[in-house]
């Protein structure tokens, strides 16, 4: 197959146009009542009867005639005959005459002949007399028909929004059901022959993933006021490519499709575009986001997303979802932009606009601070880490820490978590964070973590194993964890310690470079090459397996339980919920710092309290 070279990148804007050059409009709606929260009115409505459609008594009292209590008070009451009386729901059955009254209780039919009302807390009775002791004008307390809305009147315009507001008004009107702007209806492909839906089998040998696009898209098509449809998952064969995006395109406003949008040899989802609709935008010149596409498919609107979840949703946000709230009759949401300080430098290569996940912190007094969360376009918990993002200008390369910037958060409700700790992967950590409010921790790695620490990103860093130089950092807590080789059940191999990785013939999976775990086992490596008088790189070389590292505690342990490994790096603890043979081969101590300048904030206090409680 021919490769497909990208065609000359279009601007953020130009992409921006061209989408809003396609149709997305889904027509007119007739919804229940119950059913019309949120929804976008697309006609008038106008009162087609009075709202009330009697005049009724405001409050409980007596309805009389207001002649009769000139000159009333409290001094000289006026005495008038009570004639009757008239609950709400009821059809008055007395009039009012001279000189008489009508109890009569809130939202009751005000009888013939009353032109006004009296509360009962300005009255007295006596002798099955009412006393007035205060004087009324006609009207008082009365709500007459048609003083709420009238009919005929103009009750609601096209684009409302219907809230809570409104659906008092159209029930008041006793409007069963509503002429709304239709959702467009959005159709979500996923392309990839690598792709399996949540909840199937993955075959993780032959390179397969969870589709994250599909659900992920969904959510936020719904979000942005659309109705989401989604198609099974297309593989990589055009014909097949062809026939999805057909149906999709027969039965939706506008289909979007993530994958497949690069210029690869496999990359086929242009041409079908192409070749049976028009093809207007293929590139941006925005990262991430580059291999995006805009076109038009049987009469529907077409956007191809990237594949990767970061860059789709990216996309999604900035060019798709703005669409999809217009063609829905909604408006922007509500200002959803802070500005803060980076916390360390960003360098971004020049020649295309950026949009940079970031996450949010606060200092010792408060202050906004801002990081890059940027694991990549692949990495999922890019978005599920990041609060907002920042716009970088094609032709900036560097912004330096302390730069003021414009962040635009993903909601308008997002705050900074009350604590931000990132360091090793850690058991007990994880039962600590469990019980605070609102944490954020990012498992980097020991080093890493003492990196950002020094570097005043995070509040705290939990630092595992032996520490190069001394710090000055608080100690918040410490304790330690049992280290060493896991094995399976039963210990098969009769492994009983490093030497054995190097004499027998086991495979070996150890942890990331940046743990603390990994820390501990290089100095054992050392020792063991100062025993046998060899260089540390010949027993290196001798570990089957030493230079594959995974990177959560538990990774390695999982490898060997699943019988794809025979010994891996992991904790004692690991060992046992999993049910695994453990060698130990020390305790390593593990450390939480706290950045000297936020010891005093609220959620750095609570951790301290919560790791006394745990580690008592």
């Amino acid at each position: 197959m021919e490769r497909k070279e990208f065609r000359d990148l279009v601007s953020p804007e130009a992409a921006t146009e061209a989408i809003e050059s396609l149709s997305l409009e889904g027509g007119i709606d007739r919804v229940p009542l119950a059913d019309a929260h949120g929804r976008v009115l697309v006609t008038r409505l106008d009162a087609e009867l009075d709202v009330p459609g009697f005049d009724r008594s405001s409050m409980d009292g007596y309805a009389l005639r207001a002649a009769d209590t000139f000159g009333a008070d409290e001094a000289d009451p006026a005495r008038l005959e009570i004639v009757g009386e008239v609950h709400a729901g009821e059809a008055p059955a007395v009039a009012v005459d001279d000189g008489q009254a009508v109890e009569i209780s809130t939202g009751a039919v005000m009888p013939d002949g009353a032109d006004a009302m009296v509360p009962v807390e300005r009255t007295d009775l006596e002798d099955g007399d009412v006393l007035v002791r205060t004087g009324v004008a006609p009207g008082d307390n009365v709500m007459f028909a048609g003083a709420d809305i009238a009919a005929g009147e103009r009750a609601l315009g096209p684009g409302t929004r219907i809230t809570p507001r409104e659906i008092g008004l159209l029930s008041a009107l006793g409007l069963e059901e509503v002429p709304v702007r239709a959702k467009p209806r959005v159709g979500i492909i996923s392309t990839g022959d690598e792709l399996v839906r949540p909840g199937g089998d993955l075959d993780s040998d032959r390179g397969e993933i969870y589709d994250v696009n599909s659900y992920t898209i969904a959510a936020a098509v719904e979000e942005a006021g659309g109705e989401a449809v989604m198609y099974p998952h297309a593989g990589d064969d055009q014909a097949e490519m062809e026939r999805v995006l057909r149906d999709a395109a027969s039965d939706c406003d506008l289909v979007l499709s993530s994958g497949s949008t690069s210029a690869s040899a496999v990359d086929v989802i242009y041409r079908v575009i192409e070749e049976q609709g028009e093809l207007l935008v293929h590139g941006v010149s925005i990262k991430p986001g580059k291999p995006m596409l805009i076109g038009r498919l049987e009469g529907s609107a077409y956007v191809g997303l990237p594949g990767y979840p970061v860059s789709a949703m990216m996309v999604f946000r900035t060019f798709v979802a703005p669409a999809i709230r217009e063609a829905a009759g909604l408006p922007e949401p509500a200002s959803a932009t802070i500005t803060g300080e980076l916390a360390t430098q960003e360098r971004s290569p020049q020649g295309r606009h950026r949009l940079v996940p970031i996450g949010l912190t606060t200092d010792g007094d408060g202050n906004t601070l801002v990081y890059p969360v940027d694991k990549g376009s692949g990495a999922t918990t890019s978005l599920s880490d990041a609060d907002g993002l920042v716009e970088v200008d094609a032709d900036i390369d560097y912004l330096e820490a302390g730069k003021r910037v414009d962040v635009t958060l993903f909601s308008p409700e997002t705050r900074p978590p009350k604590l931000f700790a990132v360091g090793e992967d850690d058991p007990t950590m994880n039962r600590a964070l469990d019980r605070l409010e609102r944490p954020r921790y990012l498992p980097i790695g020991s080093r890493p973590g003492l990196r950002r620490l020094r570097e005043g990103v995070p509040d705290v860093a939990v630092v595992a194993g032996p520490l190069e130089r001394e710090v000055d950092h608080e100690l918040l807590g410490e304790w330690t964890r049992e280290w060493g080789l896991v094995v399976p059940a039963g210990n098969p191999d009769e492994v009983t310690g490093l030497a054995d990785l190097v004499d027998q013939p086991v495979t070996f999976v150890n942890r990331t470079t940046d743990s603390g775990l990994r820390s501990s086992l290089g100095l054992e490596v050392a020792d063991l090459a100062t025993a046998r008088d060899v260089e540390r790189h010949d027993i290196v070389g001798a570990i089957d397996g030493f230079d594959i590292g995974l990177r959560a505690h538990e990774s390695p342990a999982r490898r060997v339980a699943a019988g794809d490994a025979d010994v891996a790096l992991g904790l004692a603890e690991t060992a046992r919920q999993l049910s695994l043979g453990f060698v130990p081969l020390g305790d390593q101590p593990v450390r939480v710092l706290a950045n000297p300048d936020r010891t005093d904030k609220p959620g750095v206090r609570a951790l301290e309290g919560v790791l006394m409680d745990v580690l008592e």
